[in-house]
């Protein structure tokens, strides 16, 4: 695995505004919770109610609702006090496969300022179904395989969540096989073909079963694929791997062509029956930045990663011998963080023109944030030392900008002022 030293680079983002401001926020926390695909402007609650406050001031105090970025799932009347949908939320979409899905929020008051933490919790609802990642599997089987024996299989994906993802498999009546649902390290659960009854090629040299793959929904989803088993004469040994299940890392400025890890499988059969190919898939991502060597076993990026968009990935690489026979092992690669983003600042409230010869004004009050992880993700804010106002920090990486005593319009009229993040 080729691993890069990046040097540690100091990002920073300016915006130039005409006064600002600061504040400090209470700690009162509100949870709010939806249904996935709700239509469009669906009440979600009272805030006037649940905030304990009078009829129409939330109008008076200028409320509004703040979410982190450009996205605002919810909106307020602020003459009703009803917080509404703005919008269909897909939960696939927004949170992937993170359980629960949680969205947080703000609510801002003003004169006097106040600041409620909140959030919105995304439920799923069964509105995806298994899916495998081809119509149709094939198996080469030697007749001389015992009962017993485990035959992994391809899995399926199912974008829900918690009780309405993948549950179990099953497969079509027949004389020579049952399914296992096994549950992995990694959470998901794959399908393994046991076979019951000797196979005779001379009999039957080849079966066609139906796999389907079925969700906890009620009544359950459910997706199907057709296994197609070749029954072979006389390969009696699969591959193995070393290990059934890797991890690797890698940057997300890795170089296309990067080696992230190589697999090895070993067949104790002689000649072409020994001799072991490599195939790799993904279910998870239809991108597909990765690509295995078909002889080596080596792992290597074909496409450019990016950690804000897919922390992990999950891949499945099958080795194959000569005679068609076939071990499985996965591979969980952990993308890294470099810090390749630029803070944000999102300015939330600003007021000018501000009266002179009155101490603490409040100005302006602004949120910020990095799409980087960890010590990447960490800003600072600061302002000219030699101008008459204070920046102070709050929560969840919330500043207020404030006046720091009293302003003289005689002596200066206005002032610009550089917030460095």
């Amino acid at each position: 695995m080729v691993q890069t030293k990046l040097p540690q680079k100091k990002r920073q983002v300016m915006i130039l505004i005409t006064l600002i401001l600061s504040w400090e926020a209470g700690s009162e926390s509100i949870r709010y919770s939806v249904l996935e695909e709700t239509e469009s402007g669906t009440f979600v609650a009272n805030l006037t109610k649940d905030l304990g406050l009078r009829m129409g001031e939330l109008a008076s105090r200028g409320a509004r609702v703040v979410f982190k970025g450009n996205r605002q799932h919810l909106r307020l009347d602020p003459d009703t006090g009803d917080l509404l949908l703005n919008d269909k939320l897909d939960r696939e979409e927004l949170c992937g496969s993170t359980e629960p899905c949680v969205l947080p929020f703000q609510v801002l008051l003003e004169n006097p300022f106040r600041l409620f933490q909140a959030a919105l919790v995304i439920s799923d609802i069964n509105d995806h179904a298994p899916e495998f990642p081809a119509r149709e599997m094939q198996l080469k089987i030697s007749e001389i395989t015992i009962p017993g024996k485990v035959f992994p299989l391809k899995m399926a994906q199912d974008l829900d969540a918690g009780s309405n993802s993948l549950q179990s498999y099953i497969i079509s009546s027949n004389p020579h096989f049952h399914i296992l649902t096994r549950n992995r390290k990694d959470g998901r659960k794959s399908p393994e073909l046991v076979l019951d009854k000797a196979l005779d090629r001379e009999e039957q040299p080849e079966l066609r079963l139906t796999l389907t793959a079925l969700d906890g929904g009620s009544p359950p989803r459910s997706g199907t694929t057709e296994i197609q088993i070749l029954v072979l004469d006389s390969n009696d040994n699969a591959p193995e791997f070393a290990q059934e299940f890797y991890e690797a890392q890698v940057p997300e400025n890795s170089s296309l062509g990067s080696l992230v890890i190589s697999v090895s499988a070993r067949d104790l059969d002689a000649g072409s029956f020994g001799e072991v190919s490599y195939a790799l898939f993904q279910v998870d991502d239809v991108n597909e930045p990765f690509e295995i060597n078909a002889n080596t076993g080596e792992i290597r990026l074909k496409k450019k990663l990016d950690f804000e968009e897919f922390q992990s990935y999950q891949v499945d690489i099958e080795a194959t011998d000569g005679g068609g026979l076939s071990g499985k092992c996965s591979v969980v690669i952990k993308v890294l963080d470099v810090n390749d983003n630029a803070p944000q600042l999102t300015m939330s409230s600003l007021t000018s023109p501000i009266p002179e010869n009155l101490p603490e004004i409040l100005v302006a009050v602004f949120s910020v944030s990095d799409a980087d992880s960890g010590r990447n993700q960490q800003v600072i804010c600061s302002i000219d030392d030699n101008l008459p106002f204070v920046l102070r920090q709050s929560v969840e990486n919330f500043y207020t900008l404030v006046t720091e005593g009293t302003l003289d319009r005689e002596e200066r009229a206005e002032y610009n002022i550089t917030i460095t993040v």
